[in-house]
């Protein structure tokens, strides 16, 4: 079993283009799920053309023993999912096991995301700091007014090279799931921000006396990664933002939250964002209504 976790690792990161951090994810989890099956073995390793539907449920049902949380159940067994669906294609299993067997239903939390409001001067008070703050400072900027102006991925961000900006055209080539490319813009703030930044990025490159092509570089003149931005955002937030919760991805919630109050249709944002699908991008009508059925509770006379 080892080898085909092995085996569909590798096709995640190479073929499908996943984050790192879902990669970890998937295999932590499916190891789990590996050494479930040996201990009720009775210590024997188990062969994939034995572990059936039962097998899987027994696997849920020990999670939901140890008190779960709903989500971490419904990943692990998305990690599950994708594994045996990945060896029934690829012919190593003649069925595939986990076809029948329904996720956890997971209640229906919209998120809370920083108001227009909020945001503007969150990124305006970082904006001043900048300009007396850091080197390190310009590029933070930088990162956050890309998340917030052009609704990126982290994984998307941290993969971008310095070819895929045209500051110019306010353009940027992002690779996105599945190694698509999508074109999408930025604005003003954003690009005065990469303006300021591009130069301090030179400065690293020589300092450290090395070459590179990935656009947001730590102090060694290397790619940052995922991790350094959720950092960031989270240092960037408590020292500048209001008293909320802020992620890279909520920032790119609110991307799309404030295009669509502002009248930007669905299929635009999708497009912007890289949905495969309009139902991913539907979920942000649902912040919308929300907000406004807020405002309607505070101030109709009648609420």
């Amino acid at each position: 079993m080892d080898s085909a976790i092995d085996r569909f690792t590798r096709y995640l990161q190479y073929e499908r283009n996943v984050s790192p951090h879902t990669v970890r994810n998937y295999q932590s989890d499916l190891h789990q799920f590996r050494d479930f099956l040996v201990q009720a073995n009775g210590g024997a390793p188990v062969t994939l053309e034995k572990i059936g539907a039962l097998e899987i449920r027994s696997f849920l049902a020990f999670l939901f023993e140890r008190e779960e949380k709903k989500p971490t159940v419904a990943r692990k067994l998305a990690a599950v999912r994708s594994f045996f669906k990945f060896l029934s294609r690829d012919g190593v299993l003649n069925e595939n096991p986990a076809l029948g067997i329904s996720s956890p239903k997971l209640p229906k939390t919209l998120p809370r995301i920083m108001s227009e409001e909020e945001t503007n001067r969150f990124l305006d008070q970082v904006a001043q700091e900048s300009e007396r703050g850091s080197p390190a400072m310009q590029r933070d900027r930088a990162i956050l007014e890309l998340l917030y102006g052009s609704g990126l991925r982290v994984s998307e961000l941290v993969g971008l090279d310095l070819r895929s900006v045209n500051l110019g055209d306010g353009m940027l080539v992002v690779r996105g799931k599945g190694r698509k490319d999508r074109v999408v813009p930025f604005g003003s703030k954003a690009r005065n921000a990469l303006a300021n930044y591009l130069p301090v990025r030179e400065r690293v490159l020589q300092e450290a006396k090395t070459s590179g092509s990935a656009l947001f570089l730590n102090l060694h003149g290397r790619r940052l990664t995922t991790r350094s931005v959720h950092r960031i955002v989270k240092h960037s937030v408590r020292a500048f933002g209001p008293p909320v919760h802020v992620s890279p991805h909520s920032l790119r919630h609110a991307f799309a939250s404030h295009l669509l109050a502002e009248g930007a249709d669905l299929r635009s944002i999708q497009e912007m964002l890289g949905h495969s699908s309009l139902s991913t991008t539907q979920k942000y009508t649902q912040v919308s209504i929300q907000r406004l059925i807020e405002v309607y509770d505070k101030t109709h006379p009648k609420a």
